[in-house]
């Protein structure tokens, strides 16, 4: 297998907002909260749900590496419930290896409210539900064993057993990537992910509010000397500046797409990752993997959700 995800199985309720639904709930635009199944049955409540999708960050980049061809798999905590079944099949259908047995939980399986507002920003709202509570004997350690590439996300580290779960799986793997996820996580788990960048992953990809605030940078540049002294590969994305690819010494960038028809921003992140591990598993350059991963990108935010239809 070339490459396995392990991530938050979530779930995901898509709806469209005004801006009024996000500041009347006391909501932070652009970023993710996590609350408990009260309120997220009461926000959604007053809902209209577009579609649900079997999501999570890395399930994300999973598929997208599907859909390009890639032997892939996935593990991610869910009950045995309808959304949990749910779940599966969605992985199942996009031809993903899902590892993961799963049993009738006492906490129900995630789900994920994604706000859509009129400027196409996503806010999400998330019930973690039995996702983060993902602990060591949930990680399949062959699985880990024969995929090449072990790739995690930063919102996994929310709680404590999935550390275990982190640990066991690094431990295990041949090579590890870990996206760090959002802004809130990199400045709860700070110490943490310095360690895990420095230390234990081979690629990390951030985007620059992420990657900036994880080291104190004041300017951009800051990052760079960073990335070249970790000696590792660092994948960032610079919104409308682009891309770039610190690798060692090297460094690569790719300016981002113009006149594109933005309708949603989830995912982009997600399906940039998948774009670039499809080039690194694949032996393309650095520049092309960029140019694979920019191009996912903006596929994805011209369409709602992120899933691109084959």
């Amino acid at each position: 297998m070339k490459i396995l995800g392990i991530g938050n199985a979530i779930v995901d309720v898509i709806c469209k907002v005004e801006e009024n639904f996000i500041t009347q709930n006391k909501l932070t635009k652009s970023t993710m909260k996590l609350v408990d199944e009260n309120e997220f049955k009461n926000l959604l409540s007053n809902l209209k749900i577009e579609e649900t999708v079997s999501g999570g960050s890395v399930a994300n980049s999973i598929v997208g590496l599907a859909q390009l061809g890639n032997k892939v798999g996935f593990i991610g905590k869910v009950s045995d419930d309808d959304l949990g079944n749910k779940y599966e099949e969605g992985l199942k259908k996009e031809k993903v290896q899902f590892f993961y047995s799963k049993k009738k939980e006492a906490i129900p399986t995630g789900t994920c409210l994604i706000l859509i507002t009129p400027d196409s920003e996503r806010t999400m709202v998330a019930f973690l539900g039995t996702a983060g509570k993902i602990n060591e004997n949930d990680i399949d350690k062959n699985a880990v064993k024969n995929s090449e590439i072990l790739f995690l996300e930063g919102y996994l580290w929310d709680e404590g057993e999935p550390k275990k779960a982190f640990e066991k799986a690094i431990n295990n793997a041949n090579k590890v990537a870990m996206s760090l996820s959002d802004l809130f996580c990199v400045e709860r788990h700070k110490p943490n992910f310095l360690e895990l960048v420095k230390n234990k992953l081979d690629i990390t990809f951030a985007n620059e509010q992420e990657i900036m605030s994880l080291i104190d940078a004041k300017k951009f540049d800051d990052v760079i000397s960073f990335a070249k002294e970790t000696n590792k590969l660092i994948v960032i994305t610079r919104g409308e500046k682009g891309a770039i690819a610190i690798d060692k010494n090297e460094i690569e960038e790719c300016s981002a797409k113009k006149n594109l028809q933005i309708k949603d921003l989830t995912g982009a992140g997600d399906l940039f990752a998948g774009g670039y591990l499809h080039g690194l598993i694949n032996d393309k350059s650095t520049k092309e993997s960029l140019e694979t991963a920019t191009e996912m990108s903006s596929k994805v935010i011209q369409i709602i959700g992120a899933r691109l239809n084959n």
